[in-house]
């Protein structure tokens, strides 16, 4: 049968994901480079790395999203906290790190690396765009005294290459779509090549739910569901109306991780115009969220994460572009943090149910033990950072 007959997307340009993570110099990490697939878990002891990698992709993603350095580093603990153990400073007395990814999608594989300067004062101090077999961005830092680099992107008209200052707090790909007329071919090269890294890099819901903040009551049109989850009371009841078939499928998996039978997750109305979620149980009384213990909420917020999409998830995609071509990407660090072995392995086989039809992404830590599991369920890529 023909390829493209079994499959009726598979004329398509493909969505932009990132396969690459490369960490050069990043808090434990040295020369590392990690492929990552649809669903990729990091596992190994503690200390190994495993947060900072997911540190490192979600700084680049606040960076692609037009926030600035100080804004895209502070879940990393700021500049001066991702700057490697011991790391020397030079002779000006600057330490910084770098970090990079290669996204994948319509104008064939791209690479970002970035060189940030984090002492003694945080700024970008090189960013370089490649693609193509060409350089087509580059920046560098020419006078320590501006808040500037100097940047040069690639043109191939009259004048071969543009250059122009950019500030040395953000992301220069991000701004090239608002620097770059697209009037020759390389101008337009450049332009694909960059709206492929900011839409595969803005696509992304750092998720890492905070049972002791899911137990409170919220306002009923607090609807789109933040990282904390601490608001799931509100996107349940939006996801019973809106995501019949989802919300049924969420049904199905709370029962099969919560204790006792699960027939419901519904939204009851408080005063004020707040809600609580409860679980129904048929013809017993219904449970309301705060009484689950930690691993049954967390199992839950991430089971809505999985089955839902950007329309309830807090994130900012790129408008501009269709979101059937789009991919979210979830990043979860401590994806099976209290869970029991059951629930750990409900909410993996979940997970590659979810990633394997191509509109979601995830990116995870796991403990060894979850590890050990996940990596007999097909299409898993594991990074083990345990030596």
């Amino acid at each position: 049968m023909d390829a493209r007959r079994a499959r009726p997307d598979a004329h398509r340009a493909p969505r932009p994901v990132v396969t690459e993570l490369r960490l050069s110099a990043f808090k434990s990490h040295r020369n590392a480079t990690f492929a990552l697939g649809p669903l990729t878990f990091f596992r190994g002891a503690s200390g190994t790395g495993k947060s900072g990698a997911l540190q490192a992709y979600e700084a680049l993603a606040r960076l692609a999203g037009g926030g600035t350095l100080a804004e895209a580093l502070a879940p990393a603990g700021g500049a001066a906290a991702c700057v490697p153990h011991r790391a020397r400073p030079d002779a000006q007395g600057r330490r910084g790190f770098r970090i990079g990814c290669t996204v994948e999608g319509p104008a064939g594989p791209v690479r970002l690396d970035l060189a940030v300067q984090a002492e003694p004062e945080a700024r970008v101090v090189g960013e370089r765009l490649t693609g193509a077999g060409r350089t087509l961005l580059s920046t560098a830092l020419r006078d320590p005294g501006l808040p500037t680099v100097e940047a040069a992107w690639h043109t191939a008209g009259a004048v071969p290459v543009t250059r122009a200052p950019l500030p040395d707090d953000r992301l220069g790909t991000a701004l090239l779509p608002l620097r770059v007329a697209g009037k020759t071919a390389g101008q337009r090269l450049v332009l694909g090549a960059a709206e492929q890294v900011v839409v595969a890099l803005r696509s992304v819901f750092a998720c890492d739910p905070r049972p002791e903040l899911m137990r409170a009551p919220v306002a009923a049109r607090d609807g789109r569901l933040r990282g904390a989850c601490d608001n799931v009371a509100a996107v349940l009841g939006r996801t019973g109306s809106e995501c019949v078939i989802r919300h049924a499928a969420l049904v199905a998996a709370a029962g099969a991780g919560c204790r006792g039978r699960v027939e419901g997750l519904e939204a009851e109305g408080l005063d004020g115009g707040f809600v609580r979620a409860v679980l129904a149980r048929g013809a017993g009384p219904a449970t309301p969220l705060e009484r689950l213990g930690d691993g049954e909420l967390r199992y839950l917020a991430l089971c809505l994460v999985l089955l839902t999409g950007p329309g309830v998830l807090a994130v900012d995609p790129a408008a501009e572009v269709l979101p059937a071509r789009q991919a979210l990407t979830v990043l979860a660090d401590g994806f099976d943090r209290c869970l029991d072995p059951c629930q750990a392995r409900e909410l993996v086989g979940l997970a590659a149910r979810m990633c394997e039809r191509g509109h979601i992404r995830l990116v995870g830590t796991v403990r060894e033990e979850v590890g050990r599991v996940a990596a007999e369920v097909p299409g898993v890529v594991m990074v083990d950072l345990g030596e």
